[in-house]
């Protein structure tokens, strides 16, 4: 028979916590979603295909809010069992107000569409407060350009950007089913690890409830079924962009700050890795936008995963290629732990984006994407 000091000490392990943890999130995510669904018909909050979408149905596109009830219910409850300290409560209070804050807006603009200005106002808004309030920052950039640690306003204004930055990267990745969430889980649980076998208990149930939210999100968004079929939306693809962005801080901050057990090679190498795909495609639909004269902000279907559907893959497939190609450039920094870091930064952050965009190479001059060589599309 258990007795109070045998569950108390269960809890206490990180690993059996982060279990509990995994079990109560992927509970409470499949019991949550399908009464987004009803509700989301029933009231007849739907998305309406446009010509830039890659489905025909009208289907419910407030995922978002069933990873945020998934994730503040649980990570409040596993806080309380977990016993956590003064710093690491207010780090909570201060991710679930900065979740908030986009949870409203993302909501907002999947019903009544929000102007790209005060997306942005919100998304400076949740970063600063976690930014400043939970002390989630970069610090330092590893000896990268002889760069070492930073001033203190300057790590301020870089972690805000890059908060910024990786929101909006997740925003336009959210394009084919699966592709989001599988991108944030992959994410989750490389960084999930190393604060596992750190022994960070808030951050290790940040990464967990995060997974465990996606994986059951996932099975209603690769749905074939109608009435089960449900979207991210904005709400969900800002809200799981600011979690990695805050996981990815922090491991940063922490990497900097201890001597892990769990160690990597070069961690800014590893978070670049981690990010392949958002920053990858961004970086690409943004240049290619510029080039034709574009607002580089103008939604278009000119992204990797809606080539490869126009090439013939199915969202499923085209979503496994991806993450299968981030997951072996993930495997890769680690093999290439013993190289100088410079020569990892071009390898990660040159070689492997050339060799990926290879089949996607624009040719500017006649305004057409070509494959192989093949010309497949007119002007975007």
């Amino acid at each position: 028979m258990l007795d109070l000091e045998t569950v108390s000490n269960a809890l206490s392990n990180t690993k059996v916590l982060c279990l509990l943890a995994f079990i109560l999130a992927y509970f409470i995510s499949v019991r949550t979603y399908p009464v987004i669904i009803y509700l989301s018909r029933k009231k007849n909050l739907m998305d309406d295909p446009e010509g830039r979408s890659s489905h025909s149905l009208r289907t419910p596109t407030l995922g978002g809010v069933g990873l945020f009830i998934t994730f503040s219910v649980t990570l409040i409850l596993m806080g309380i069992f977990a016993d956590l300290t003064q710093e690491s409560l207010i780090k909570l209070l201060s991710i679930l107000g900065g979740v908030i804050i986009l949870l409203f807006l993302g909501i907002k603009d999947d019903l009544i569409e929000l102007s790209p200005k005060k997306k942005l106002m919100g998304q400076f808004l949740s970063s600063m407060i976690v930014v400043t309030m939970a002390d989630a920052r970069i610090e330092g950039l590893f000896g990268l350009f002889g760069i070492g640690e930073i001033p203190y306003f300057l790590s301020i204004s870089l972690s805000i950007l890059v908060f910024i930055f990786i929101i909006n990267a997740f925003n336009l990745i959210d394009g084919i089913d699966g592709l989001a969430g599988s991108v944030g889980t992959l994410a989750s649980l490389v960084l999930g690890a190393f604060f596992i076998f750190s022994g960070n208990v808030l951050m290790a149930l940040v990464s967990v409830i995060i997974i465990a939210g996606l994986v059951g999100f996932l099975t209603y968004n690769l749905s074939e079924k109608e009435n089960k079929k449900l979207f991210m939306g904005d709400s969900g693809s800002m809200f799981i962009g600011f979690l990695l962005a805050y996981q990815i801080v922090s491991f940063l901050g922490l990497y900097e700050a201890t001597q892990p057990s769990f160690m990597v090679p070069h961690p800014l190498i590893l978070v670049l890795a981690v990010l392949t795909y958002p920053l990858l495609d961004t970086c690409r639909v943004v240049v290619i936008r510029l080039m034709l004269g574009k607002n580089p902000l103008s939604a278009d279907k000119n992204h990797i995963h809606h080539r490869l559907v126009y090439l013939g893959l199915s969202h499923k497939q085209a979503t496994i290629l991806i993450i299968f190609i981030n997951a072996l450039i993930i495997a890769s920094t680690f093999l290439m732990g013993g190289i100088y870091l410079h020569v990892q930064l071009y390898i990660v952050a040159i070689v492997f984006p050339i060799v990926v965009l290879s089949p996607f190479l624009m040719d500017l001059k006649s305004g057409r994407l070509t494959f192989t060589g093949l010309k497949l599309f007119g002007k975007s």
